[in-house]
Parts: structure tokens; C-alpha cells; sequence
């Protein structure tokens, strides 16, 4: 298990940077051999990616809140790698969405979304606490979250205060 970090700290990323959010559905459970595949694609993926440190990939966190909506958080560098790993027909992606798009298409059994936001440099606010390096943080650089970046509005580049924020 990883450390826990007993203070409040902050991800300091250089640049902007993407965050990706992909997941899918399982509309009906009792079709594996439909949404299987689909599932399976995405550690093959990650794997993947986390060996080519220059794909622009930064990190990944997978969560399973709720069985049948499997979904990834992952870090980009910018969105034009995020692009260039989509369309890399040697990469794990790309046979993964051809048969996705053969096997299922639009016929409802599973389904699979995304969101993509790229984050201007200075845009964007993260706060840990006694946790070990989590999200963004996982993936970056951590931080004190002092003076400037003692608010969540200080973090956000939206302020300078240097007070204390309750609960931040």
C-alpha cells in the first residue's frame, strides 16, 4: 500500500495537460461474450502505455464504483498524444475499436463513452490530505499547499489570498 502523505499538498503540472475519461456500460449482463471484450481491452491498453514513457501518457486511475459502469481516469500530455495513440493502428487501441465496432457497432449491449478536456496551464485545482499520492497527484508533481495554494481559488489561479481555507 502506498505511503500516506500526512499534509496537505497539491499536483503541480508544467503546461497544460488532458484529462480523459472513458468508461462503458453493460446494458446487458448476460451477453458476455459482448461486453468481454470490450473490458478486457482496456488493462491491455494501459499496460501498453505505461511502457512507452513517450506516448504523452501520464497516468491512469481505473475505479468500479458499480459493476456494470467500469470507468478510467487517465492523464494525458496533450490531447494531440492522446490523439496519436487513438489512431495508431500498431497500438492495443486500435484492434480493440475495429472490433468493438464489428461485434456491437450500435446494437445496444454494450455501451462505451468518453470525455476529453484539455486544462490550460494554471486551470485547474487539486488539494490531498492524508492520502497517499492520488489522481492527478499520482502522476505529477506533489507539492505544499501554502501560501497561494492554501485556497482552492489560490490553487484554481483565480487568487492570490494567503489565508487558510476550512476543509479545502
Amino acid at each position: 500500500m502506498a505511503n500516506v502523505v500526512k499534509q496537505r499538498v497539491s499536483a503541480e503540472v508544467e503546461g497544460d495537460f488532458v484529462v480523459f475519461l472513458i468508461g462503458m456500460r453493460i446494458n446487458k449482463p448476460w451477453k458476455a461474450w459482448k461486453w468481454l471484450p470490450v473490458f478486457m481491452a482496456m488493462p491491455r491498453m494501459l499496460a501498453e502505455l505505461e511502457r512507452r514513457p513517450d506516448s504523452g501518457f501520464l497516468g491512469a486511475n481505473q475505479y468500479f464504483a458499480n459493476p456494470l459502469r467500469p470507468m478510467v481516469v487517465q492523464y494525458w500530455r496533450s490531447f494531440e498524444h492522446l490523439e496519436a495513440y487513438a489512431r495508431d493502428r500498431d497500438s492495443e487501441h486500435w484492434p480493440a475499436w475495429v472490433a468493438f465496432n464489428r461485434k456491437v457497432g450500435s446494437n445496444g449491449d454494450v455501451g462505451i463513452w468518453h470525455e476529453t478536456y484539455v486544462v490550460p496551464a494554471g486551470n485547474y485545482e487539486t488539494i490531498y490530505n492524508n492520502m497517499p499520492p492520488h489522481g492527478l497527484g499520482r502522476f505529477t508533481r506533489l507539492i505544499h499547499a501554502t501560501g497561494r495554494r492554501s485556497t482552492a481559488a489560490g490553487r484554481a489561479g483565480r487568487s492570490s489570498a494567503d489565508g487558510a481555507e476550512p476543509g479545502a
